[in-house]
């Protein structure tokens, strides 16, 4: 059950990278258009930075699972590096818990304010006037996905899948 679990993160974890790319992607068509538009046909550009800003945000939202299953965030490795293996799993479980904690109480909060933003109707003050329910959303989907992905983390650290910090015995120095 616990392997179906870290599995089926994992996955998620997988689109969820998929799905920031995309908006990257979908971003740096906006802003080409942008130009073809403004420059190339004389138009005014209504709906482009904001979407693309949006794409961006989301993309870190979203994409964080992903980050975090790839070990891709940046990271100072000294501590874990000198220090011997059970206080490497004692840091490795500490700084794991405290991460899961703050990625909890955003996943609320981000929560609290998309919900707002959804039963009060918020729309941003451009002229495209876009609800901005649908933008806010990225923050308690990637939240969740991080919090997911952060428990899938502590289950194989503390089970013995995976060494503490990712660093296996041909890395350290004892």
């Amino acid at each position: 059950m616990v392997d179906g679990y870290v599995r089926a993160v994992r996955m998620l974890s997988r689109v969820s990278g998929a799905v920031a790319a995309g908006l990257i992607a979908f971003g740096v068509l906006a802003i080409c258009d942008m130009v073809i538009e403004r420059y190339v046909l004389g138009r005014n550009t209504v709906w482009q930075i904001d979407a693309v800003t949006y794409c961006v945000v989301a993309a870190t939202f979203v994409g964080s699972a992903y980050v975090l299953m790839t070990r891709g965030h940046v990271n100072v490795d000294v501590l874990p590096l000198y220090v011997g293996p059970r206080a490497r799993f004692g840091l490795a479980l500490f700084t794991t818990l405290l991460a899961l904690a703050f990625c909890v109480v955003l996943f609320v909060l981000g929560t609290l304010y998309w919900h707002e933003a959804w039963t009060k109707n918020w729309r941003s003050d451009t002229v495209w006037r876009a609800r901005l329910w649908i933008p806010y959303a990225a923050m308690p989907i990637g939240l969740g996905l991080l919090v997911l992905q952060y428990v899938a983390e502590l289950i194989c650290l503390v089970t013995g899948r995976t060494p503490p910090f990712g660093l296996g015995a041909d890395r350290l120095r004892e």
